[in-house]
């Protein structure tokens, strides 16, 4: 109680003492305000304003896209995610980088286009990512690069090639160039045949031409003339068998005469005569051979 008392009496005092004297309240020397103030204030408004106008513009710019792109909870446009992959239903697609699909069809309506400016190129790779086949369609050349090139039709090969041989499966290979077909080394075939009405025609202009055959080579014209002709030496050979020249008239018009022969044949009759070096000559016939009485060979 006494300690109570005495706190209050200096209280007292202490006021008392304050208001009696003349002595103004010290006044601190500086002033703190709390907050921002002034220019940066204004910095930090202008700051805010141009965040919001950017936000304003981007959300604008991200609606307007989601329009002209047509997005919507299938896909985007005509372009429709389903189970099976992307599906574009109507319209064009344009790629402007690498596209790396497992497959690329068309609707059962409808042709598969695939265009481009400069060049459409199709690449195939291994585990290795090594491009293994290759095929380039450009303005002026159609380029494919690959081990085997097949063309089938169902499971029937009609056409294959590699490093080593080139296998065409058709049961005819027509050619209908005018200038017909070149070969500048060796052909193997069964069977040469023209078309119905027309010739068939084998020819080397600056070599020559060469036909064999390790069973025999036959030559047959239906309805027209089989026909010869080189500016050199013409031969037929068989190493183990017959040369047969089967028709209803034979005819070597150009064989030469020999000196000899039964004088006075009044019936115009010749013998063909063949000289130890194959020529043939004529000889005027008799009743018996008079080849051995020429001296053309």
């Amino acid at each position: 109680m006494s300690m109570c008392f005495a706190q209050q009496m200096v209280r007292e005092q202490y006021v008392n003492t304050t208001q009696d004297s003349s002595v103004p309240a010290p006044v601190p020397d500086s002033i703190y305000k709390i907050g921002i103030y002034g220019w940066r204030k204004r910095c930090l408004y202008l700051f805010v304003l141009l965040l919001i106008i950017i936000l304003t513009v981007n959300f604008a710019l991200t609606i307007w896209i989601l329009r002209v792109m047509w997005f919507n909870t299938e896909g985007m446009g005509h372009l429709k995610v389903t189970s099976d992959g992307v599906r574009l239903e109507d319209g064009e697609s344009e790629f402007l980088f690498p596209l790396y699909a497992q497959e690329i069809h068309s609707r059962e309506d409808s042709s598969l286009l695939v265009n481009s400016s400069e060049n459409v190129t199709l690449n195939a790779r291994n585990e290795n990512n090594d491009v293994t086949g290759s095929l380039s369609v450009g303005p002026d050349v159609a380029q494919g690069n690959a081990q085997n090139f097949v063309i089938s039709s169902n499971t029937k090969t009609l056409f294959s090639a590699d490093d080593k041989e080139v296998v065409v499966g058709t049961d005819k290979l027509r050619v209908t160039g005018l200038e017909g077909a070149l070969f500048e080394h060796s052909v193997e075939t069964p069977l040469l045949k023209a078309e119905p009405f027309k010739d068939l025609r084998l020819e080397s202009p600056t070599r020559s031409l060469s036909m064999d055959a390790p069973k025999g080579v036959f030559v047959k014209a239906l309805a027209g003339n089989i026909e010869a002709a080189s500016n050199m030496d013409f031969l037929l050979h068989s190493s183990e068998g017959l040369v047969i020249l089967d028709a209803e008239t034979v005819r070597l018009p150009n064989l030469p005469l020999g000196q000899g022969g039964v004088s006075g044949n009044a019936q115009g009759l010749y013998e063909v005569c063949v000289c130890p070096s194959g020529k043939l000559f004529l000889s005027k016939a008799g009743v018996t051979s008079t080849c051995s009485e020429s001296q053309e060979c």
